[in-house]
């Protein structure tokens, strides 16, 4: 009877042991192991976005890849400066909120090696009215709202050059800031915003640039803007919107497989009804 006794003991010992490993490794790959995690029989993948229009494109293909065996999980965030950090950190698998630009400057003053694996699409900058509904009627002196940061302030002032308020130094184009005018025959002021603020500040201003995000976010529609980036622009060519990796799972088939879900006809047809000239798809 003793040995019976022994012998069932050991066997529930090796049971909990192995059942405590496969549930360690489970928790370790889900949260921190920068491996994308199964839940049941479906394989999860984190997406870190920002609301609009990152969040909403992705909504759309959380059934056609659940099809597959993939349980898109979308994580939002208000403040896109997280994004990045959290998916050095492995608490996401990838993200979808940036351009190429922001994410080479994120790379440099972090010292990170995050990748971008797919362009999907671009947010076209407006110049929205404030007080003055057309950019012939700006006043002497007048206040014109960009950007506060270097690559959408620099977008801004590329966008007053291509509509005649301004003219900037030769050779500035994306590294262009207010020092870099060198034309501007109503002497308008340039007031520089946290990029963000931008629509709230508008009724207080003639006019501002602003990108098409937060424009998308406040509701405004590119049909509404006096002037818009044109499509053969330095800016459109450079700002398309990206997915981004840490280099291990730059050809992971989970992500890739989220990657073609977003490249469809689907998707390209849900951009062009919903957002009405507000996002470009890219593909």
């Amino acid at each position: 009877m003793k040995k019976i006794v022994s012998l069932l003991a050991v066997s529930a010992l090796a049971l909990g042991v192995l059942t405590g490993c496969n549930g360690g490794n489970s928790s370790t790959a889900a949260d921190k192991s920068g491996a994308l995690s199964n839940d049941g029989e479906k394989t999860v993948v984190k997406i870190g976005a920002t609301a609009t229009p990152h969040a909403e494109i992705l909504a759309e293909i959380k059934d056609d890849l659940a099809e597959k065996g993939i349980e898109l999980e979308i994580i939002e965030y208000a403040d896109y400066q997280q994004i990045n950090p959290a998916l050095a950190s492995k608490d996401i698998d990838a993200n979808y909120f940036q351009h190429q630009p922001f994410l080479d400057t994120y790379n440099s003053e972090k010292g990170d090696e995050l990748e971008s694996i797919a362009v999907i699409h671009y947010e076209p900058f407006g110049i929205y009215p404030g007080k003055v509904d057309k950019i012939e009627n700006l006043e002497e002196g007048s206040e014109i709202l960009v950007p506060n940061d270097t690559t959408n302030g620099a977008r801004a002032l590329l966008l007053l050059e291509q509509e005649g308020i301004i003219k900037l130094k030769e050779g500035a184009e994306l590294n262009a800031t207010v020092n870099d005018i060198v034309e501007n025959p109503k002497n308008v002021k340039i007031v520089e915003v946290d990029a963000a603020q931008i629509p709230r500040s508008l009724p207080d201003a003639a006019m501002a640039a602003i990108n098409g995000n937060y424009a998308l976010q406040a509701g405004f529609k590119v049909s509404e803007a006096l002037a818009v980036e044109a499509s053969d622009s330095i800016a459109a060519k450079t700002f398309g919107n990206v997915i981004a990796v840490r280099p291990e799972d730059k050809d992971n088939a989970n992500i890739k497989a989220v990657v073609d879900a977003l490249k469809s006809d689907k998707v390209k047809k849900f951009i062009e009804e919903k957002y009405e000239g507000g996002v470009v798809a890219l593909f």
